[in-house]
């Protein structure tokens, strides 16, 4: 069947939900109280041993399965304007997203500013700037509009471009 990035996701995380929904109730059922005195089979919770372990066999195929045609779509898929593959971009878009936090702070700081005296000194300390403020202003923009771009480039992708998952 075909999906997008975006329909195997969610497809993944209704996968993982269901595993996570037998797991459960194997812990609440695959073991029981009784209290001394007691008959166990009357507290006796339903639980088919075999079968249980059938359903989380086929629902972890199933995710390995999913994970697998995502990761080798990602692998494959170059990116247009990027010229990257969607694995390289989702390296890039931290990089990016780092970048821009590192710019904005050089970009908004003064070029020379007094720093706080907390040894108890007359002597006063500056901050000064060892780089053109400008330029970090500038290089801020460039990378907050390439970091946008990526983004929008992987939204178009991943809710656009189809792949096949057999399952």
């Amino acid at each position: 069947m075909l999906y997008t990035s975006a329909e195997a996701a969610k497809l993944l995380r209704k996968l993982n939900e269901e595993l996570e929904v037998i797991e459960r109730r194997e812990n609440q059922s695959s073991v029981f109280n009784a209290a001394l005195g007691e008959d166990p089979e009357t507290v006796r919770p339903e639980y088919d041993y075999e079968e249980t372990q059938k359903e989380i066999s086929k629902l972890e195929n199933k995710i390995r399965t999913v994970k697998h045609a995502i990761n080798a779509f990602n692998l494959s898929h170059v990116v247009p304007d990027f010229d990257m593959t969607i694995d390289k971009l989702l390296v890039y878009i931290p990089q990016l997203t780092k970048r821009k936090q590192k710019l904005y702070s050089m970009q908004a700081r003064l070029s020379k500013a007094r720093e706080n005296n907390y040894r108890g000194s007359n002597i006063i300390d500056y901050c000064i700037t060892n780089y053109d403020i400008k330029k970090a202003h500038e290089d801020y923009v460039k990378v907050s509009d390439e970091l946008a771009s990526a983004q929008t480039a992987l939204d178009v992708i991943n809710n656009s471009e189809k792949f096949d998952i057999e399952i």
